[in-house]
């Protein structure tokens, strides 16, 4: 740790105490649901520890590492589990589109589309699809699964005419998309994979998102969305007006949570202060020793969103590669069960 960071962490959690003095002024929306529990009061951060005095001649002692304190309990279990499971499991009412957002990367928006969709699939026996929105070279067909084919949704987009109409004749739909989509890996939820070509982005104008809307919701109970970072191309904003839940993730970091907030102020601004309000956020701990700002963090979301959950760090997720729902560990499947309750709190009333 460099001389200077303590300080640098003291003065991000001033600006973010500054943000959280903006958030409480902000009138809420009426009629939003609220959180599945009531947030407890998260445990102090650990005490430091300090090594015992050198004796003369004696070579230094390795420097001690704090063991990494647990996460906010309000955070993690705080739903009971059966009450959880009787949430994701209920009826839906009309099918839903979850968007995934936040125009940084390296945010785990991936990840928490790939456990979010896992998740739901999983406790609900199917009925989920994870499309991977991302304009440019999105990962989420490599993560999720292993691919029975290299068909992408540039193919789908070229054969959306045909597809609409053998599903407008009577076809059954899973039939007609099953040229076109991927399978996870343990089989709880389907992927509608994103193509390495960047012109495909050309295509996905307002109409042909609407349509492919149309179609995934028509075959799915619910579609999450791993969205792209552009908050101002025509996709994106489009996928935000479909949409009718969105899903912030970020990471206890100023920069990515400086981004989301940014997003969320745009949101508002452009009409969609509901959706806002509404949403759920995530953050992800990329490291087993918890980030000074992560109270003020939950704070400030919970004050701009309807809930917030915190995804501990797990080592299983930190390669990149494939996420295998049953390798993660128990913690974050835990935390993931509570997350994916708030996710479809209040639908289907």
């Amino acid at each position: 740790m460099g001389p200077s960071e303590p300080a640098d962490r003291g003065e991000a959690v001033r600006r973010w105490r500054a943000l959280l003095g903006r958030s409480r002024s902000r009138p809420r929306p009426m009629g939003v649901a609220q959180p599945l529990a009531p947030p407890l009061v998260p445990p102090p951060l650990a005490p430091t520890l300090v090594p015992p005095p050198q004796r003369v001649g004696e070579m230094p002692p390795p420097p001690v590492q704090p063991a990494a304190p647990p996460l906010p309990a309000a955070l993690v279990g705080t739903v009971p589990i059966p009450q959880a499971l009787e949430v994701i499991r209920a009826h839906v009412g009309r099918p839903k589109a979850v968007a995934f957002v936040n125009p940084k990367g390296g945010v785990h928006k991936t990840t928490a589309t790939v456990l979010a969709a896992a998740t739901l699939g999983s406790v609900r026996g199917g009925g989920v699809l994870a499309w991977d929105d991302n304009e440019l070279r999105g990962t989420l067909g490599l993560r999720a699964g292993t691919a029975r084919h290299a068909r992408t949704i540039k193919h789908l987009i070229g054969d959306l005419p045909g597809v609409e109409s053998a599903v407008t004749s009577g076809q059954p739909i899973q039939d007609v998309l099953e040229n076109y989509l991927r399978h996870s890996s343990d089989g709880s939820f389907d992927v509608l994979a994103g193509d390495e070509d960047p012109r495909v982005a050309r295509h996905l104008n307002p109409d042909v998102v609407q349509r492919l809307m149309r179609l995934l919701t028509s075959a799915y109970d619910i579609v999450c969305v791993d969205t792209g970072n552009n908050v101002e191309s025509a996709n994106w904003k489009t996928v935000i007006q479909q949409s009718d839940r969105m899903v912030v993730t970020t990471l206890p970091r100023e920069d990515a949570a400086f981004t989301a907030d940014w997003m969320l102020d745009l949101l508002e601004e452009d009409g969609h202060a509901d959706l806002v309000a509404d949403a759920v956020t995530v953050l992800s701990c990329p490291s087993p020793v918890r980030s000074p700002l992560l109270e003020e963090l939950v704070e400030h979301f919970a004050q701009r969103t309807r809930a917030v959950a915190v995804i501990p760090y797990d080592p299983a997720l930190e390669s990149g590669s494939t996420i295998a729902f049953s390798k993660i560990a128990d913690a974050t499947r835990r935390a993931w069960l509570d997350a994916s309750a708030a996710l479809v709190q209040g639908w289907g009333r």
